[in-house]
């Protein structure tokens, strides 16, 4: 046998086996705790890329503007020639057109460079500045500020796959256009275009491209602006996120609860009747079945219903049982006393030994009840605490016969072939058995080969001198039945279920009354019972319908 890892050990005890871990319920538990955390997970997912989206395509947007700026200082040129002050007036006139200013939030900068990449003008050093239009808010609820702040807090938290690099530091004294990013493309002719990522944690765009006239550059412009409305879009995205995570959570609780009483109402049911039954006001039936449930309440239900109603029957049987013993040694104590009472008012020798004679009978007859009585009440205890070994009954009944073999023709120890026949006195025994295979059940050997001395003596006591017994065993698929055989008077009428009560006793003429307790049947059924068998009994007759002789059949499940 291959030796499990610890992988496949926690496997097993978490997902497989009576004592599971991960059961049908837990499953539901977790299912519904998890519908919360999901839905938020995979918005977190969503955000970053939903910002890298909206960074490409305000990016594209901020090229046409660099485009558009860049056309309206070529075209506003009266000649060749781009110096610093038509740049700064240029630059003026477009900050004083609405429809050029920023419509996003955040400010603009336009930077225009010569061809040479000599500074000539700065939308953020002109005296006076350019106009600047007022943005228009509207007043946010607290609630609302409270989720955007946890938007940008998430953000700044949630990994990127593709991070935004951070904007270089500038000294805008001394800083020419080679120190500003994208410029020196924007000189070279091309459109150039990139995303920053700012301390503050905005999102800053960058573009340049050249100015051109009749194929000839003249310069360049360098926008930039803060993307603030990248950030204020994902923050909305977010809020509508963190709406829907709250609502999924609002259910999430209210099915939590739900889910809670379906395991906490049935459970303190299951408590109150199993309290009701302890202080004795109830009996099993009335735990409350929960069985349709198909989960672990419905199991436990129906543990708890099958536990009580054993436990109750064998608080009935020992009720039974001792109303019957205090019944059974009532008659000899009875008979004890009126015989002790009787022996001091005799005078004659011979009466005065017959009744000391029926004192001892009586006193040995109470002896043989508490001992039989005993070994009964201890029976049930044992039964369910021994375990069901595989035992060969063709072995048992071998090893049953031997006893009854001279002592040096005893073959003990040796497997036996079925069939033999055995002399207890007069009577012969005589054993077969048919079947191919096993003769195997699972079971205690000692008790079952008590059953078989029980029914093997009781056979033998109703037998005529000279009669015989057979035993027969026949292996079947599934099950083994025995057959005990004797040709005695067979059983009263009407009494074949009655000889297997508890004190029940018919006994042969010959033998002397007390000599039995009356119990031997009930323990031999109790025994079989226990073992998952049934034990009958029935008459043999003729084709007279005439009694022959008594049969005892023990039927068990076969390995």
């Amino acid at each position: 046998m291959s030796k499990r890892g610890p992988g496949e050990q926690i496997l097993d005890l978490y997902w497989s086996g009576p004592e599971r871990r991960i059961s049908g319920l837990t499953v539901r538990i977790i299912g519904v705790n998890a519908v919360a955390l999901i839905i938020l997970a995979i918005g977190m997912m969503y955000l970053g890329d939903y910002q890298k989206t909206l960074v490409t395509a305000k990016l594209e947007a901020f090229q046409s503007d660099a485009e558009l700026v860049a056309a309206a200082i070529s075209g506003a040129l009266e000649n060749d020639a781009l110096e610093t002050p038509e740049a700064e007036a240029i630059t003026r006139s477009l900050f004083a057109t609405r429809s050029f200013l920023n419509p996003y939030g955040g400010e603009k900068r336009i930077v225009v460079f010569s061809a040479d990449g000599e500074f000539l003008s700065d939308s953020t050093r002109m005296n006076p500045p350019p106009q600047r239009w007022p943005e228009e808010r509207k007043p946010e609820l607290e609630s609302i500020r409270i989720l955007k702040n946890m938007a940008k807090f998430v953000l700044k938290l949630m990994p990127s796959g593709d991070p935004l690099p951070a904007y270089p530091q500038l000294d805008e004294a001394t800083a020419i256009a080679a120190d500003y990013p994208n410029a020196e493309e924007g000189l070279s002719g091309k459109i150039s275009l990139s995303a920053w990522m700012q301390e503050n944690g905005i999102v800053f765009l960058s573009a340049s491209a050249p100015i051109r006239r009749d194929g000839q550059i003249l310069g360049a412009i360098l926008m930039t602006r803060e993307a603030r409305d990248i950030q204020e879009e994902v923050t909305r995205l977010w809020v509508d996120i963190m709406r829907v995570f709250l609502g999924t959570l609002l259910i999430t609780i209210l099915l939590s609860i739900y889910l809670s009483g379906t395991i906490a109402a049935p459970l303190r049911k299951l408590a109150r009747a199993a309290d009701s039954m302890r202080a004795g006001h109830s009996r099993g039936s009335d735990i409350p079945d929960f069985s349709e449930r198909h989960d672990e309440i419905g199991e436990l239900s129906v543990v708890l219903r099958n536990m009580t109603e054993t436990l109750w029957s064998r608080m009935d049987r020992i009720e039974r049982f001792a109303a019957e013993v205090a019944h059974e040694l009532k008659n000899p104590l009875t008979s004890l006393k009126s015989a002790a009472e009787t022996a001091g008012r005799v005078k004659k020798k011979d009466d005065l030994e017959k009744l000391l004679g029926i004192i001892v009978h009586d006193a040995d007859r109470m002896s043989r009840l508490i001992s039989d009585i005993s070994a009964a009440s201890r029976l049930d205890t044992e039964l369910s605490r021994e375990a069901l070994l595989p035992v060969d009954m063709n072995f048992l009944i071998h090893t049953l016969l031997d006893s009854y073999e001279p002592g040096l023709e005893r073959k003990t120890g040796k497997a036996r072939t079925p069939g033999r026949i055995v002399k207890a006195g007069s009577i012969a025994i005589r054993y077969t058995a048919d079947g191919n295979g096993s003769y195997k059940v699972a079971g205690i050997e000692s008790r079952l080969m008590q059953v078989l001395d029980n029914l093997l003596s009781n056979a033998l006591s109703f037998s005529p001198k000279k009669g015989s017994i057979l035993i027969t065993l026949h292996a079947q698929e599934r099950q083994l039945t025995m057959h005990i055989e004797d040709e005695g008077p067979g059983i009263p009428p009407g009494k074949l279920e009655n000889i297997f009560e508890r004190f029940y006793s018919e006994r042969p003429l010959h033998e002397d009354f007390g000599n039995h307790s009356g119990l031997g049947l009930a323990i031999c059924q109790q025994i079989v019972e226990a073992h998952g068998g049934h034990i009958y009994a029935e008459n043999i007759k003729d084709n007279k319908n005439k009694v022959k002789g008594a049969r005892f059949t023990i039927v068990l499940a076969r390995l």
